[in-house]
């Protein structure tokens, strides 16, 4: 082994370049591989290394090009002639050395290593030509570091390398002559046996390797929990569908060891199989082990969903005896792996690409990315219930998530979002957006809480020494809610429980005090407030039609507004509309009427009732556009049958989340039209519409998508009068409903032509203005308005000085000449015609030539018995100009001479008469 040093390229300090005002730092390549460690970011592009704080500042960075000098490589100065470039596909910090361990191929080709300081990524310890985990970035492959208990004293440190097989996988490995099996632990320091990167051991080389059957390997993700080692995979072989396998092994005696104690199961997340395995996450805490995972049902992950899976180990059985994979020497049959299946479904949603599993107290928060761009968050309680999911970024356009979300472990109220060349460092919550306590607690976040000191929604760990509440335990529709109850006595009782936690000192101080629309309400005797619950016994049997209730909790105060009805009043045919309205009184529903509360709170009951309504069943067929921007869109069509008494339609994205609702107009029964709203996340949602009753029928969906961008405009300028065809190019163009611009914002142009990446429309004409000037197209998109980033320039109007028509056959051939400018006009924006005789001849155009001052353009009149024309209408735009022939300066000279000639003999035939 040789120890390489050679000239760095470090560049300090150049925060203000890169870091962006929205805390993300911008590469100058797309992101290839990223670690965190104590309060460093380490993040490698395809030729150069990153050592950033965990606040995204620049610290330094290295570029990873060089010469190769036999199997040596050399950095050199980015002045200086580069051979080869070297590409990170390994990035392990290890934190108990103070290295950086960095692996991957030069040029892409084979395997070579370094070993950096941790704090400081110039400083080079060791290099070697070695392979280490994969060498494509690309591959379905994973490394880490895990610990081998070698004694109750001694514990070693190793490199866990799983490596996609596949025949391009293999190829590579013969060309570089490398021999590394599907599963191997390598040496992470050089005082171990055999040195860094060793593959070796007393008995020979352990590892892995998976059987001649299975052609597919990919490894999704491998991690390490108490002594035992974890790797997930997806398996497919000839003759079956994909497999999701999980791998345990037991991390202690030796590295043989190690990998001889491999036992396995199945994750098997349908009886229909088929799913893949895309993304991976453990859930923190102690046992069982909670494991989450993003599963795809098709190729394209259009189709993806969130799973939770108990993968508690389980060496009870007979070691490695996997039919998919052996350790040494493999059994001529292997018995059937253990079954997993999932404990719960959690969320589904389109092209989920990445998940990171925190816990907060009781709630499981997990942050999701997409392969369009966004951050979602889901919030899951004890039971697996979830909260509405919101949206914490969203990109505009369709840049996907890196597979890897990251927590700041030192901030912990951030995540690493890598988004193609950009690390962004996200809030984990939007905590300071809700503006009153019942914003705050429907956001249903578990790391949000109302702080008494400021007034105002905050993470926990800032409302230091004060009152505090949150959202409970378990999820919650209601912050407040109310039951009443009749007594044999006649007594009614109201009873109010607060869903919430709180602080201590605010738990103390718990009180209620209930009040009617004119006058206190004094509660008979009845049990003292105890958080989370105060009872008011109701003075004679009387039930106010309302009661305002004022909660304290410490030195915050909530207030209530409660309407009440008599149980017994809430009558009619058993319906689910009438089934809502007696629990949203407080009241019970059993034997399909409403009564007085007793027992446990069951609502579920409403949602399996009829709707009984009296009014004809709506059907949807379709809604026109189906496809939108999470912008939305305005004067959307609805069609079915039996649409005349819909008043508005309901669009719902997730059952947890509160529904938006549009009203509706020009309702022909059969069709309707309605605004689509704007949405906080891209995704499909359902659609239904509302009767007068409350229910809603007929099924349909609305799928949002990015939001339309520009990345240019042609031709980049226009004349003063305007009316000139300019063609957008971008994406998501097919979602724009108007386009405007800077100098007449008033003016909306509808777009012609659009489709998803151009868009044609007219410019409007710069009134009393003279250019030239910019202006900026704007994108109207529902009620939003985008600037395009490419500006236009308005410039004088064209100048056509003369032209010139000769006779070729049957046909006339007119020559044009105008004044060279930098309107850059084309052919096809002329339309001329020929003047003769009252009539007018088209002209058809065939070429354009530019000259140094002036520019001329060609058009022939077809078969026509005029051999010469005087005059030119011509037309561009909505401007007509009419461009007349002057006679040549021969002739004028002519006339001239005839004139005076005739003057003489005028001249002289006077002097003879006289």
């Amino acid at each position: 082994m040789i120890l390489l040093s050679g000239l760095l390229v470090i560049v300090w300090g150049e925060a203000a370049l890169c870091l962006g005002p929205d805390g993300s730092f911008t590469f100058n390549r797309d992101i290839q591989h990223y670690a965190v460690a104590t309060n460093t970011v380490y993040v490698a592009t395809d030729d150069t290394l990153y050592q950033l704080s965990h606040d995204l500042t620049l610290v330094q960075r290295v570029t990873q090009r060089g010469v190769l000098k036999g199997e040596m490589f050399h950095r050199v100065s980015e002045t200086d002639f580069s051979d080869a470039t070297f590409t990170i596909n390994v990035l392990l910090p290890f934190v108990e050395n103070d290295t950086l361990i960095s692996c991957g191929a030069i040029d892409k080709e084979c395997g070579h290593c370094e070993i950096l300081k941790l704090m400081d990524i110039s400083s080079l310890q060791h290099s070697e030509s070695f392979q280490v985990g994969s060498l494509d970035h690309s591959s379905a492959s994973v490394a880490v570091l895990v610990k081998v208990e070698k004694n109750p004293t001694k514990t070693d440190t190793f490199i866990l390398t799983a490596i996609e097989q596949s025949p391009k996988q293999k190829e590579r490995a013969e060309n570089c002559s490398t021999n590394l099996a599907t599963v191997q632990l390598q040496n992470a320091e050089e005082n171990q046996n055999g040195g860094i990167f060793s593959l070796n051991e007393n008995q020979g080389v352990p590892s892995i390797k998976s059987i001649d059957k299975v052609e597919f390997v990919e490894f999704v993700d491998g991690f390490q929990i108490s002594s035992t080692m974890y790797l997930l995979s997806n398996v497919r072989s000839a003759d079956t569908s994909n497999r999701i396998r999980l791998i345990w092994l037991e991390g202690k005696g030796s590295k043989t060891l190690t990998l001889k104690s491999l036992r396995g199961a199945t994750l098997r997340v349908s009886e229909a199989g088929g799913h893949r395995l895309v993304a991976s996450s453990v859930i923190p805490g102690a046992q069982p082990v909670l494991w989450s995972g993003v599963f795809s049902a098709d190729v394209g992950r259009t189709n993806t969903e969130l799973l939770v899976f108990d993968i508690s180990p389980d060496f009870t059985g007979k070691a490695n005896t996997d039919p998919d994979f052996y350790s040494g020497s493999r059994e001529s049959s292997a018995p059937e792996p253990k079954t997993l299946r999932p404990k719960a479904v959690l969320f589904r949603h389109s092209n989920m690409t990445s998940v990171l599993a925190v816990r907060h107290n009781t709630w499981v928060v997990f942050f999701i990315g997409t392969g369009d761009g966004q951050l979602i968050k889901l919030s899951v309680d004890k039971d697996y219930h979830t909260s509405c999911p919101t949206v914490l970024f969203r990109a505009d356009d369709d840049r996907q998530v890196f597979p890897k979300i990251q927590l700041d472990p030192i901030d912990r109220n951030y995540v690493y979002v890598p988004v193609r060349n950009q690390m962004k460092r996200v809030p984990v919550s939007k905590c300071n957006t809700y503006r009153d306590v019942k914003e705050c607690w429907s956001a249903q976040d578990p790391q949000c809480v109302w702080c008494g000191s400021k007034d105002s929604c905050t993470f926990e760990d800032d409302c230091v020494d004060s009152d505090w509440l949150s959202i409970p335990e378990d999820y919650q529709e209601k912050m407040v809610s109310h039951r009443v109850a009749k007594e044999p006595t006649g007594q009614i009782t109201l009873n109010v429980q607060t869903h919430l936690t709180a602080g201590q000192t605010a738990r103390s101080n718990f009180a209620c005090q209930f009040s009617a629309r004119s006058s206190a309400i004094h509660c008979t005797s009845g049990p003292a407030p105890m958080f989370p619950q105060c009872t008011c016994i109701l003075p004679n049997g009387t039930l106010p039609e309302e009661v305002f209730v004022k909660i304290r909790l410490g030195t915050m105060q909530l207030s209530e507004r409660l309407t009440l009805t008599k149980c017994s009043d809430i009558a009619g045919p058993p319906t689910s509309v009438l089934c809502r309205q007696c629990f949203k009184a407080g009241c019970d529903w059993s034997k399909n009427k409403c009564s007085w509360a007793n027992g446990v709170r069951n609502d579920s009951v409403c949602k399996r009732m009829v709707s009984g309504t009296k009014f004809s069943t709506p059907e949807i067929s379709s809604i026109d556009p189906g496809v939108v921007s999470f912008y939305g869109r305005n004067h959307a069509v609805l069609y079915g049958r039996n649409l005349s008494d819909v008043t508005r339609v309901r669009i719902q994205a997730h059952t947890e989340c509160k529904p938006q609702e549009s009203p509706v107009w020009n309702n022909m029964g059969t069709s309707l039209m309605f605004h689509i709203p704007t949405a906080d996340s891209k995704g499909v949602v359902k659609v239904c519409a509302l009767l007068p009753d409350g229910s809603c029928h007929g099924s349909s969906n609305i799928t949002y998508q990015s939001s339309p961008s520009c990345s240019n405009i042609v031709p980049n300028s226009t004349w003063l009068s305007g009316k000139r065809k300019l063609t957008i190019i971008g994406s998501h163009l097919d979602f724009v409903e108007g386009v405007t611009q800077s100098h007449a914002p008033q003016e909306v142009r509808l777009p012609e032509n659009r489709s998803y990446q151009n868009l044609i429309f007219e410019t409007v004409a710069a009134v009393n203005a003279q250019g030239p000037f910019p202006s900026t197209v704007f994108l109207k998109v529902g009620n939003k308005t985008l600037p395009c980033t490419p500006t236009i320039t308005f410039y004088p109007e064209p100048k056509f000085i003369s032209f010139k028509s000769i006779l070729v056959g049957d046909d006339v051939r007119i020559t044009i000449e105008k004044k060279a400018d930098k309107l850059e006009m084309n052919e096809t924006e002329l339309s001329i015609w020929g003047v003769e005789g009252g009539h007018h001849y088209p002209c058809i155009m065939t070429a354009k030539e530019r000259h140094k001052e002036t520019e001329t353009f060609s058009c022939e009149i077809q078969v026509t018995q005029v051999a010469e024309f005087q005059i030119l209408m011509i037309k561009y735009g909505d401007k007509m100009v009419k461009l007349q022939n002057k006679p040549p300066f021969q002739f004028i000279w002519v006339l001239l001479v005839l004139l005076l000639i005739s003057c003489i003999i005028i001249i002289s035939e006077y002097k003879k008469s006289s």
